[in-house]
């Protein structure tokens, strides 16, 4: 009981510490004062395996390298989005829309496209239980253990729902990959022709040690599969994910008229080349 009462503040301590570091940017303690918890945990779980913990703090930094991965099938279908490369295009669908759905005005929400890999999260009790790429739309990867090591995806969730399904992007941002392409030319490695393939790259590494040593993130913009969670919009759907302080995409514009959506397709490709990310 003692070693379980410890172990269970250490986890609930570094995961604080984990948020403040990487999301809030508001450190509180030194690397070394962390240093020293995390090998205290570490030493700990080590002696205690029947306390073994998935989502333990001390997976961010990646397990042993796997054999293959395994695929599983998804709750909810996993469907890819169609492109659209001018305004001509766009106002043709929301002519579709407004055809189809038999009204003028279309509620609608315009929002970067984040240029990476897609993926599914899915927490069971507020616990992260596996992560999934989006495969064929049916049955994708289980990298879970890769997704572990991405440090702003939280592994636990306070008050959680019995089933929730977050859909979203992991990217590398611009000033990562600048920096991991400079390190990499410094060892004579070959760089990674953009943000996208470094990505890409990376999540199929069966080594989850590299898959830490690399600068990845996560933006949610979808709902999966959901049990106990009453949403009656896309908005409540965000402000959920605010309240688990799960990162999503931002900025966010919500249009309902054609022009509208024009307006924000037009500010948001002013914005774009600030966000960080491709």
């Amino acid at each position: 009981m003692l070693f379980d009462n410890r172990i269970a503040e250490l986890r609930a301590e570094l995961n604080r510490h984990n948020q403040l570091y990487y999301q809030d940017a508001q450190p509180e303690v030194s690397d070394a004062e962390y240093d020293r918890l995390f090998r205290e945990l570490e030493d700990l779980e080590k002696a205690n395996p029947e306390l073994h913990d998935p989502n333990s703090p001390t997976h961010r930094v990646g397990g042993a390298p796997l054999d293959s991965f395994e695929q599983r099938t998804h709750l909810l279908p996993m469907l890819s989005i169609d492109d659209l490369f001018s305004e001509e295009e766009v106002a043709e669908f929301f002519k579709r829309l407004q055809k189809g759905l038999n009204l003028k005005e279309i509620a609608l929400s315009v929002e970067p496209k984040i240029d990476g890999v897609a993926c599914s999260l899915v927490y069971r009790d507020g616990s992260l239980d596996y992560a999934l790429t989006r495969g064929d739309g049916n049955r994708g990867d289980d990298i879970s253990q890769n997704v572990r090591t991405i440090r702003n995806i939280p592994l636990n969730l306070k008050n959680a729902p019995p089933l929730l399904e977050v859909r979203g992007e992991i990217f590398m941002p611009s000033e990562g990959f600048a920096k991991l392409n400079t390190q990499r030319d410094e060892a004579g490695l070959d760089t990674f022709a953009n943000p996208r393939n470094a990505t890409a790259g990376t999540l199929k590494s069966l080594d989850p040690k590299v898959v830490a040593s690399r600068p990845l993130a996560f933006l949610a913009h979808g709902l999966g599969a959901n049990e106990g969670s009453d949403m009656a919009n896309e908005d409540d759907f965000r402000k959920l994910l605010d309240k688990f302080q799960i990162p999503r995409n931002s900025p966010i514009w919500y249009v309902r008229t054609l022009e509208e959506t024009l307006t924000a397709i037009r500010e948001l490709d002013d914005k774009r080349h600030n966000l960080g990310h491709g």
